[in-house]
């Protein structure tokens, strides 16, 4: 055999083997990819994190068969934080995103508007959302480019309304869920929507979808008769069943375990427990309901003999959120305008009797600009792919999402997105490339504003840009923001503060 053909059967092999990495041993098609999406799920409320109280056995597993990672970033609420996993940017860019107006149907559906008036306030909500360019690239047009098959399960919205037409331009081929935010802080909604078709729910008739009080003391089962999330799960796994000849990505951001809470049924493992209070069995319930959903979802994989072929990420939105009390306001734990009270008395769940510490001993809570309400829960499990068992410190957020998915499946990244692939760090090999820093915006300010960490561990905190008031961490001895260090290093502080206030509202360089 000649030099030149051996050379050629070398490449040709090499070619194969790397082929059936990346698609699979068992499969010529290439891995399929989940994303349950959780909602207000702080990073203390899973076992594999340390929580003791409530059993996530499912979730738990997803961790000791693949990745666990332990300084992930999300946003800081629901809005900013799917529109920077949809687009790959981080949400502080300009003209990033914006609240569109949400609640008309319920308005509509009670009566309290006519048809005509709801037609019109649709109209201004389409005119008053950010234009879409025709070049702009969404996440489900990543996987749509490497031939996958889109779908997405629950909060369709982004922030706070939407519409079919808008759905597809994300890059969906099928949808099941509300299009308006409001709606989905109720779990007993009279109708929902499927690939622009309204279909009705068995039993539900409250037009605010079965919205409980903050109070949470509702009897179990109260706002109707079909619950949205047993509604969306049978859907996925149809979804699964269908498609297991082909290629696809599932987006399920779940409203689990949101509030106010309800749920159809307490769980076995609360429902006696004298030490909790009913607002607290049903969050707790919740919890499990999402990580039996989990373990659904796996068993189906596994029967419809996929398991192998897919890769399966879960995250949440944000931090941690209390809806079962106890719950002060924040103007009384973070004053405006007083810093020694912002730095001594910022929200910790530890110490404000929240029985299951959902941060974890973090400062602050969803809205907030302290870990409490932006560090993440990130794990990943892919067979064959990534070492079972294995933790990571590497620095990564919400919009390092698209690029990771568009390198696991073999398609270019769109020129100009925030992100950086994390594969090298899910395969165990080197990853060469990283963030200097991460940006999280944040519009609630008193609660402490926009943040910007840095990849050795510093975290700048907006307190008052009009009053120059800025805190500064060393996460890697202080996780949990209890010391102050700005005083101490006030050219540290400078220094970062000039990047966080030349990213807060800089260009797209996507678009």
């Amino acid at each position: 055999m000649s030099f030149k053909m051996k050379a050629f059967l070398r490449i040709v092999f090499c070619f194969v083997v790397l082929q059936s990495f990346l698609w699979g041993e068992k499969s010529e098609r290439p891995t399929n990819v989940i994303l349950i999406f959780a909602d207000d799920l702080g990073i203390g409320l899973l076992g594999c994190y340390g929580q003791e109280l409530i059993g996530t056995p499912h979730i738990d597993r997803l961790a000791s068969e693949g990745i666990k990672y332990n300084n992930y970033y999300g946003g800081v609420y629901c809005a900013p934080s799917r529109w920077s996993l949809l687009s790959g940017m981080h949400d502080g860019r300009a003209d990033a995103w914006r609240h569109t107006r949400s609640g008309l149907p319920i308005k509509r559906d009670a009566g309290e508007i006519t048809e005509e008036e709801f037609q019109k306030g649709l109209v201004e909500i389409k005119e008053s959302a950010v234009p879409i360019p025709d070049h702009e690239v969404f996440l489900g047009q990543v996987a749509q480019k490497a031939g996958h098959k889109t779908a997405q399960f629950g909060k369709i919205d982004n922030g706070f309304s939407t519409w079919m037409e808008r759905v597809e331009r994300y890059g969906w081929d099928h949808h099941v869920g509300y299009y308006d935010h409001t709606r989905a802080h109720g779990f007993y909604p009279p109708y929902l929507w499927r690939d622009g078709e309204r279909f009705r729910l068995k039993g539900n008739k409250l037009a605010d979808c079965g919205k409980m009080s903050e109070k949470g003391d509702e009897p179990v089962g109260s706002g109707g008769e079909t619950y949205s999330q047993n509604v969306f799960i049978e859907e996925i796994l149809s979804f699964i069943r269908e498609n297991k000849d082909e290629s696809f990505f599932i987006y399920h951001p779940t409203q689990l375990p949101h509030g106010p809470v309800a749920i159809p049924e307490l769980h076995p493992d609360f429902e006696d427990d004298p030490s909790l209070s009913l607002a607290e069995k049903k969050y707790a319930s919740m919890v499990k309901m999402l990580d039996d959903h989990v373990g659904l979802i796996m068993q189906e994989l596994k029967e419809q003999g996929i398991d192998e072929n897919t890769a399966v990420f879960f995250t949440s939105d944000n931090g941690h959120e209390l809806y079962y009390g106890p719950k002060s306001s924040y103007a009384k734990w973070l004053p405006n305008g007083d810093k020694a009270n912002l730095t001594d008395k910022k929200w910790r769940t530890s110490e404000a009797g929240d029985v299951f510490d959902g941060s974890d001993g973090r400062a602050g809570l969803k809205r907030s600009g302290y870990q409490g309400g932006m560090q993440c829960p990130m794990i990943v499990r892919w067979p064959g792919r990534i070492e079972a068992g294995i933790e990571t410190d590497h620095f990564s957020a919400h919009f390092d999402f698209m690029a990771t998915l568009a390198d696991m499946l073999g398609v270019d990244l769109p020129e100009g997105k925030d992100g950086i692939s994390y594969l090298p760090t899910l395969l165990g090999k080197k990853q060469k490339e990283k963030h200097e820093y991460v940006v999280v915006n944040n519009h609630f300010r008193r609660m402490g504003g926009a943040a910007l960490i840095t990849r050795e561990g510093w975290k700048l905190v907006e307190v008052e840009r009009k009053r120059d008031e800025f805190q500064l961490y060393d996460l890697r001895r202080d996780n949990e923001e209890r010391v102050d260090l700005a005083s101490k290093y006030p050219k540290k502080v400078e220094k970062l503060k000039a990047i966080l206030l030349r990213e807060l509202e800089s260009a797209r360089p996507d678009l």
